[in-house]
């Protein structure tokens, strides 16, 4: 089992930035892939931005150039560094790990709000 808390949720004004922390938990070793995952109102969950941990990462064509996914194997941390905010970036944010032999996990989710 592998529990995730997401973290650095909040309001910002647009073309501000942010930055999301994800802590991974129990069984850590298994972990393959880190990924962060939104749900903005009305529209399904999408993906923003997945790390492997090698360190390949893939975006969403929505937030390339404006947001940065990074991890830290040692500490077991998933960083997602959001830049040039805009309105529709509001979602929550969901923290996802897959392991290697394929169980997934989610963290509960954390609030961005992003203002015109």
């Amino acid at each position: 089992q592998v529990q995730l808390v997401e973290s650095g949720g909040g309001l910002v004004q647009a073309g501000g930035s942010l930055r999301l922390s994800c802590v991974a938990s129990g069984s850590i070793s298994s972990i393959n892939r880190m990924a962060w995952y939104r749900r903005a109102p009305g529209k399904q969950r999408e993906l923003v931005a997945a790390i492997t941990s090698g360190g390949s990462t893939n975006y969403a064509d929505s937030v390339k150039g404006r947001f940065t996914i990074s991890r830290e194997n040692v500490n077991n941390l998933v960083y997602l560094q959001m830049n040039s905010l805009k309105p529709e970036d509001t979602a929550v944010y969901y923290c996802y790990a897959l392991s290697y032999g394929a169980a997934y996990y989610w963290g509960r989710g954390t609030q961005v709000t992003v203002s015109s």
